[in-house]
């Protein structure tokens, strides 16, 4: 197979390699969260970098490595945020309070994230299944929800048959609704979801529904 050599600018030397990578996965997510996998083309992406085909084939290996990558970096954020989180020094109200809001906030500020995820369920996770690499990483949000359900449910103030696994899909389930639903929610109800003069109305909600869901009684079977 025949080499492909970086392109080069007029002043001789060549493109900074995870200069040019960067560029078109930023592109690339504009592109795959606008037309989804089916509908987003290599050639457009290609000529929004001021690169060529050949050379995102040549980073990438094609399209579906390209989306994988795509997805790969937009959880990446998302797990960065999540590792940054501190909330070592609140109670565990206060904490699952601050993890709840961390989510709701990084949903609302990355909407590509949202539609890449909606996407990628069309296709039934097949990219991300057959790269593994997400899941792999683990979730630093799993890792705290733990150590705050662990505090919060030793001293009583939690119930003792939720798991990191739960919280996260109460938490989650919201503020990705609260963005993927937006449209429809508003042409059947008339609300805007996402509304800025509603926002810390959501923000407060969301953390009102966790602490009532974790300290609720268990109603008898």
């Amino acid at each position: 197979m025949t080499s492909v050599e970086e392109p080069v600018r007029p002043g001789g030397r060549g493109r900074d390699a995870a200069r040019t990578k960067a560029e078109i996965l930023d592109v690339a997510t504009q592109e795959f969260a606008r037309a989804g996998y089916d509908g987003a083309r290599v050639d457009e992406i290609a000529a929004r970098t001021r690169t060529t085909k050949r050379m995102i084939y040549y980073y990438f290996g094609g399209k579906e490595q390209l989306f994988t990558a795509v997805l790969e970096r937009a959880y990446g954020v998302l797990r960065e945020a999540e590792r940054r989180l501190d909330v070592e020094h609140l109670d565990p109200v206060a904490a699952i309070r601050r993890l709840a809001e961390l989510t709701f906030d990084h949903h609302e500020r990355h909407p590509d994230l949202v539609r890449l995820v909606s996407i990628e369920n069309i296709h039934g996770a097949e990219h991300l299944a057959a790269c593994g690499k997400v899941g792999r990483t683990g979730s630093p949000a799993l890792e705290v929800s733990r150590r705050i359900l662990a505090a919060g449910q030793e001293s009583g103030l939690f119930r003792a048959d939720v798991d990191a696994v739960d919280l996260h899909t109460v938490i989650i389930s919201f503020c990705f609704f609260r963005v993927a639903g937006r449209h429809t929610f508003g042409a059947l109800f008339g609300r805007d979801l996402v509304d800025p003069a509603q926002r810390e109305h959501y923000r407060a909600m969301l953390g009102d529904m966790v602490i009532a869901y974790l300290t609720a009684e268990r109603a008898a079977g």
